[in-house]
């Protein structure tokens, strides 16, 4: 049996909000099935105030084993470095002191969602809170724990990025931990969990076709890859949001809003708009992150030049006008 401890810091608790949408089987049925006891969670556990401290104190002083610490939400260290614009309710004392101490306990160290991981939302514009991810500031290591930290374990921080984060990639990374099949092999340079990160959310995507022929969208609402025009990064986001659609079905790109590259550090301050894709000379500043920029600017020519008028009028439509034409094979 493994224990979990999960704290909420700097955030807005969607990441909770997401794991709650567990599907096949929910979430309280998966950590059952996993051997995962959940010690207390701030929104799904009954224990408050003392009850809680205490339980911290016996894990903070070796009175009680920690399995998973997951943390949601970046740790605020202002100001000045003192913590205190975040007080673990009841206790006076800075969250970021709590973290500090359970993670010196914790077998694995665990950051939920890109807040946790990176600094995220959190530490956006001029970060006047001090926000910083767990093991990680932006793309930088170092964070609250610092870059040379290890759980019990001997593992880095463990950071199951995403805003929010897509359910399965927590469960399942869970289950891995739970069953002592984690190691730091199975983590890509960024600390994420290859089980996701090693795959594009452009891997699966529904507008895949108008992608090849460089048929674009124009607007949103539009059908076509939003790539050239409205800022999506799918080609170069590492998810696999596509191929594991958030309940069975739904995706970013799926929903018509182009991917924002969540899952990686600094997403949230691009330096221009979302919707947005920045060009220089009329190529798309952003292109996929294996292609060199001679090969795509020459295939780019050459599939919009064989773009079928199926696809240059259906991507510039928000239904679908032309479906595809029924060869029959003649004898």
């Amino acid at each position: 049996m493994a224990n979990m401890l999960w704290l909420q810091s700097g955030g807005c608790g969607g990441c909770s909000m997401s794991l709650l949408g567990a599907e096949g089987p929910d979430l309280i049925t998966t950590l059952e099935s996993a051997g995962i006891e959940l010690l207390w969670h701030p929104s799904l556990s009954e224990q408050t105030g003392a009850e809680v401290r205490q339980m911290l104190e016996h894990i903070i002083d070796g009175e009680r084993a920690l399995d998973l610490l997951c943390i949601e939400g970046s740790l605020m260290r202002g100001p000045n470095g003192t913590g205190r614009f975040h007080l673990f309710g009841g206790t006076g004392i800075p969250m970021i002191d709590w973290v500090g101490k359970l993670a010196q306990r914790a077998r694995y160290t665990l950051a939920i969602g890109s807040c946790a991981a990176y600094g995220g939302i959190t530490s956006a514009g001029d970060n006047h809170t001090d926000a910083t991810g767990l093991q990680f500031e932006g793309e930088l290591r170092g964070g609250l724990l610092g870059s040379e930290y290890r759980s019990a374990d001997a593992m880095p921080v463990i950071n199951v990025s995403g805003c929010p984060v897509h359910p399965n990639w927590v469960t399942e990374t869970l289950i891995e931990l739970a069953l002592g099949e984690g190691r730091a092999d199975q983590l890509d340079t960024l600390g994420r969990p290859r089980l996701f990160a090693d795959q594009l959310v452009h891997h699966g995507c529904t507008r895949n076709e108008y992608y090849e022929y460089k048929a674009s969208a124009e607007q949103l609402g539009h059908q076509g890859c939003m790539m050239e025009h409205l800022g999506c990064l799918g080609t170069q986001a590492h998810g696999d949001c596509n191929t594991r659609p958030w309940n069975g079905e739904g995706s970013c790109t799926r929903g018509g809003y182009p991917c924002i590259n969540c899952t990686a550090p600094e997403f949230e301050e691009p330096r221009h708009a979302f919707m947005e894709t920045p060009k220089i000379a009329g190529i798309p500043v952003g292109l996929p992150t294996d292609m060199p920029k001679a090969w795509f600017v020459a295939l780019a020519s050459l599939s919009k030049a064989a773009t079928p008028e199926r696809l240059k009028e259906n991507a510039r439509s928000e239904h679908l006008i032309y479906p595809p034409t029924l060869h029959k094979r003649k004898n």
